[in-house]
């Protein structure tokens, strides 16, 4: 199992980035032992149950290699979430979160957090590598694959090119994203992702060259990842090493009803 760590964050701050993007800034003494975690990897956040503002994380037995959970009236809800930031100056790390209502537990806290909030954090302490180096980059994703893919953008050298296309609720949720690579970028608007997408559409339609080296990032939900890795991986014969696709959540479906089923389809 890899090395993950804990900490309990406090919120110092809260602000919308846009009308449906919502940035949780943590401050925690234990922050400077992520300073190896990779921004823009997944890691986990547990949200206390409702009226209740402790933490009481699950524990790993290593006999059993099982998680042992609270009672139930203590028991955090446990969803996947990419850190935007760490900052080692003032013991914060910033985590975005899409506001789609109070319709999921992690929407809910972070509309409703306030300074002094407390929300739980495991994160994996080793370095990842995003993407590999190549020519040409193909990025693709909704409004929670943000903040992952704003971190490669970040890191993409100079000489790179590509296109990174994302859906989010309207106009005024699109973002200034940074990079020293010449990206094309392709804004989508949708007010009911939960019900239908032109993301994997967008992405078939795109003119993807062949005499480059690619790599592909997708990270949206389950329909479209699937959709588009068909479409690259059947029909324009990318390989694995090529392209990394995987759905963060299942429309209708909770993140951890659908979990087995999102991985299996990663793997196959």
């Amino acid at each position: 199992m890899k090395a993950v760590g804990k900490l309990i964050g406090t919120v110092t701050k809260k602000e919308y980035i846009t009308p449906h993007y919502i940035r949780i800034h943590l401050h925690s003494n234990d922050v400077p032992s992520f300073a190896a975690a990779t921004i823009g990897d997944n890691n986990k956040i547990a949200i206390p149950p409702k009226g209740l503002n402790e933490v009481h994380f699950p524990e790993f037995d290593q006999e059993t290699a099982q998680f042992i959970y609270p009672p139930q009236h203590l028991a955090p809800v446990i969803r996947t979430y990419t850190h935007r930031s760490i900052n080692l100056d003032t013991n914060e790390i910033a985590i975005d979160f899409v506001d789609h209502g109070d319709g999921g537990p992690a929407s809910e806290w972070a509309r409703n957090a306030l300074a002094g909030s407390k929300l739980g954090v495991m994160m994996k302490l080793e370095k990842k590598e995003l993407h590999p180096l190549v020519n040409w980059y193909l990025l693709a994703g909704d409004a929670t694959a943000i903040p992952v893919l704003s971190a490669i953008l970040e890191t993409l050298p100079e000489t790179a090119k590509g296109i990174c296309i994302i859906e989010v609720h309207g106009k005024a949720d699109e973002q200034l994203l940074k990079t020293k690579a010449n990206i094309d970028f392709i804004w989508l608007h949708n007010e009911a992702p939960h019900i239908k997408s032109n993301l994997a559409k967008t992405v078939e339609a795109m003119a993807i060259p062949d005499h480059l080296t690619k790599f592909g990032y997708v990270a949206a939900e389950f329909s479209n990842v699937k959709q588009i890795r068909n479409y690259l991986r059947k029909e324009k014969n990318w390989t694995q090493q090529e392209l990394y696709a995987y759905s963060y959540w299942k429309a209708g479906v909770a993140e951890d009803a659908s979990q087995k089923e999102r991985r299996a389809e990663k793997e196959a």
